[in-house]
């Protein structure tokens, strides 16, 4: 029968309303399901590897030149292909390569004994089929242990999204300092407002010099205006140049291979660092995926930007992210975006910008692979700002997620590329770029920012704790930046003048690294003394277990020094905080009572004397007076006697009671655990046990006394439940149990028999 066929009619005969499972009612209010999940649709693009539309990997090579590739033949070829057949295909390779199984493709990107060179080499002759199909083929940890041996760089790093939905420019540069302050060594702004764009990107360039010199920003717009900005040396990197892997979202686009190979060599040749952006599920968005899986498409997007000369990708899926996300398989195929452009040589700028999931276990899940591997660039834009700040959209991780990520590097020994910083050092670097962003655009003639806004900006989480600004300032400030032709020697000269040599001198160092281009090697980072670190410089030299890159010993104290983190020494300092000096004073050895009332309170070897605060928040006099109360009420006699030769609750408990003339004791820890005890039982046997401490409330310890006194008179008490909650109370006290515990144990002395305890309350 089933379940809706036993309903019990109600008086009126109609059945009760079904109310389903609350299993499911639960189930149904979390998170994930405000995802978006897509059965697999190939004939839309909606599947992440083998779309039976996807070619059959091959190539012809006639002297030197392809004229047959994944299926078609030359005559056939579109844009796409003659570009990757002519620039972006070693033809002295294909042949080899080509005739490999897949397999073993696979087995020498896993294995650490395999020189990373030997797949580089190999991967510059396959073709996007292959190349999609090989990387198919791997398993997720597989694809990590590929991307352990294939970055470019052997130091990772990672990049900030730093912008505000009012394009303020004193909050971007507050909001730059504070982002590499945590170790962000490249910072990517854009504007709600495209000519505000000018002003912002200089107050990106001033605020992010401040902490330390040598941090790269970038103001993503439209192209033109882009490169202008690096003309001018506002900014020094660009990541915006879009591929795709089909010709006919290309063409929508006003592009061809050709104009976005003539951009790159436009940002190359002024000595701008750049890279090309691509991701899975793009094509799928504007309608033109042909068929093709997004491992395919992206295959080819990767095997371009090689052939463009670009220096590296940003992909991983990017704003397609949540599109291959809904399919089978799809986290994994953002995965394994990143490995093909580490297999071609280039920067890997690894996506996870773009928040794929409203779920915290999915978005976590997505990020955990990569950042354990390791990249170039664990974020392209880790959301260094408030999600409604971001003007990109939320990131997969933004600022409320800061003391997560730098935990997870803790918790896994991994450099994720950032670190601790106090709030203190936060504030002052705020204060310094914002007074001197607001010093340049003052001595510039293009914005005066009052000491309200400044004050308002220093302290502020986001744009909303700001008072609304004058809505044309900004568009003013950069219409003069326009017009007059400022460049970045104008603010070096404003800084210097203005009483900021330290930060001018650094603005200059970036402008001086334009001169030199050595920074435009692949993977090319500055660390805070202007030393490159690159693929030339510092290559990735992983060659299996106890290879690699390693963490310093200063860089390894910076992940493992988190704010939250509590020593013993910390520990003591708070509790003397809840002290009452000569509130407990032992008398001397305690013996056995012989009044039927008298119940003794056992308590541990450090309450009150090194631990005064239980876990709970009450300080252990609060819980005295509650646990006397309640024997009081039962008429009965509070009695305090040390157990000094034990911290275990039970055996304290039980001590106490072979010391009660009633013969029940209470046991009392300093962190707040309590129980009842009788002289007749076994030890780790109780009549009633307070365990969770952090949960247990006044109300609760005086219950406790009640009981006792009633079990003293042979009466019949009312227990009370412990109280149990979903949160993990464990995980938030176990460390200062740990401490607690350790003091318990300084103050114990095995030998020492029980201590009469008086109490000056």
């Amino acid at each position: 029968m089933s379940v809706t066929e036993q309903r019990t009619p109600s008086d009126d005969g109609a059945a009760p309303p079904f109310r389903g499972s609350g299993r499911f009612r639960m189930m149904d209010a979390q998170r994930v399901n405000l995802d978006g999940f897509s059965t697999e649709n190939p004939d839309l693009g909606l599947v992440a590897f083998d779309s039976p539309h996807d070619p059959e990997p091959g190539v012809l090579i006639r002297d030197g030149v392809v004229v047959e590739m994944d299926g078609r033949t030359v005559a056939e070829f579109d844009s796409i292909d003659h570009f990757i057949a002519r620039h972006g295909l070693d033809p002295a390779v294909a042949p080899e390569v080509m005739a490999m199984d897949d397999r073993e493709l696979g087995r020498l990107l896993v294995d650490g004994s395999v020189p990373r060179g030997e797949v580089v080499r190999l991967a510059a002759g396959m073709t996007p089929a292959k190349i999609a199909r090989v990387l198919a083929g791997l398993r997720p940890v597989e694809i990590q242990m590929a991307i352990m041996k294939m970055r470019v760089r052997r130091t990772p790093a990672n990049q900030a999204h730093v912008t505000n939905r009012m394009d303020d420019p004193l909050l971007i540069a507050a909001d730059a300092a504070t982002a590499v302050a945590f170790g962000f060594r490249e910072l990517e702004t854009t504007v709600p407002v495209l000519h505000d764009a000018p002003a912002v990107a200089m107050a990106l360039l001033i605020g992010s010099q401040v902490p330390a010199a040598g941090a790269l920003t970038q103001c993503a717009v439209e192209e033109a205006l882009e490169l202008k900005l690096g003309m001018r040396g506002l900014v020094s990197y660009a990541e915006t140049v879009s591929l795709y892997g089909t010709e006919r979202v290309f063409v929508d686009g006003d592009d061809t291979p050709w104009s976005k190979a003539f951009l790159v060599s436009g940002y190359a040749s002024r000595g701008i660092k750049m890279r090309v952006s691509s991701g899975a599920g793009s094509e799928v968005l504007m309608g033109y995926a042909e068929g093709r899986s997004m491992g395919y498409l992206e295959a080819r997007c990767v095997a371009l930007a090689r052939a463009i000369g670009a220096q590296g990708v940003q992909n991983g899926g990017i704003d397609g992210a949540s599109v291959a996300a809904s399919v089978p398989g799809g986290v994994r195929e953002l995965l394994s975006e990143n490995l093909m452009v580490m297999m071609r040589n280039l920067e890997s700028c690894s996506g996870n910008d773009t928040l794929m999931s409203e779920s915290d276990m999915r978005r976590t899940a997505r990020t955990l692979p990569l950042f354990l591997a390791g990249s170039d660039f664990v974020f392209s834009g880790f959301g260094s700002v408030p999600r409604y700040d971001n003007m990109f959209g939320p990131s997969n991780f933004n600022a409320d997620d800061l003391d997560d990520y730098l935990v997870l590097q803790r918790d896994w020994g991994v450099d994720g590329g950032l670190r601790t910083v106090d709030e203190q050092t936060v504030l002052a670097l705020r204060r310094k770029a914002a007074e001197a962003t607001r010093a340049v655009f003052r001595h510039l003639g293009l914005a005066d920012f009052g000491d309200e806004h400044l004050e308002s900006v220093v302290t502020a989480e986001g744009s909303k704790d700001l008072a609304e600004p004058d809505p044309l300032a900004v568009l003013h400030a950069s219409r003069v930046i326009q017009e007059s032709g400022l460049t970045g020697l104008d603010v070096v000269r404003a800084l210097d003048e203005c009483g900021f040599p330290e930060e001018a001198e650094r603005v200059l160092g970036m402008l001086r690294a334009r001169v030199g281009g050595d920074y435009l090697q692949t993977a090319a980072i500055f660390d805070e003394r202007m030393n490159v670190l690159s693929g030339v410089t510092d290559p990735n030299d992983y060659s299996g277990p106890g290879t690699g890159y390693e963490m310093s010993a200063e860089r390894r104290r910076e992940i493992d020094t988190v704010r939250q983190q509590r020593s013993v020494v910390d520990l003591v300092g708070e509790q003397d905080l809840h002290a009452l000096p000569y509130a407990l004073v032992e008398t001397g050895p305690a013996a056995v009572g012989d009044d039927p009332r008298d119940v003794v309170i056992g308590l541990s070897p450090a309450l009150g004397v090194g631990l005064h605060q239980t876990l709970s928040g009450l300080t252990v006099y609060d819980v005295l007076r509650e646990l006397a109360a309640g024997l009081e009420e039962e008429g009965c006699r509070a009695r305090l006697v040390r157990i000094c030769s034990t911290i275990d609750v039970g055996f304290i408990g039980l001590a106490a009671a072979r010391l009660a003339g009633s013969g029940i004791g209470i046991g009392l820890q300093a962190k707040g655990t309590a129980l009842i005890h009788r002289r007749d039982l076994a030890p780790l046997m109780n009549l009633e046990l307070f365990s969770v401490a952090p949960l247990v409330t006044r109300d609760m310890y005086r219950a406790m006394g009640i009981n006792a006194g009633r079990h003293a008179k042979g009466g019949i008490p009312d227990p009370v439940r412990n109280a149990y909650s979903d949160e993990a109370i464990t995980a938030r006290y176990h460390t200062r149990v740990v401490s607690m515990v350790a003091v318990e144990r300084a103050h114990c002395h095995p030998d020492l028999p029980p201590q009469e305890v008086r109490w000056n309350h």
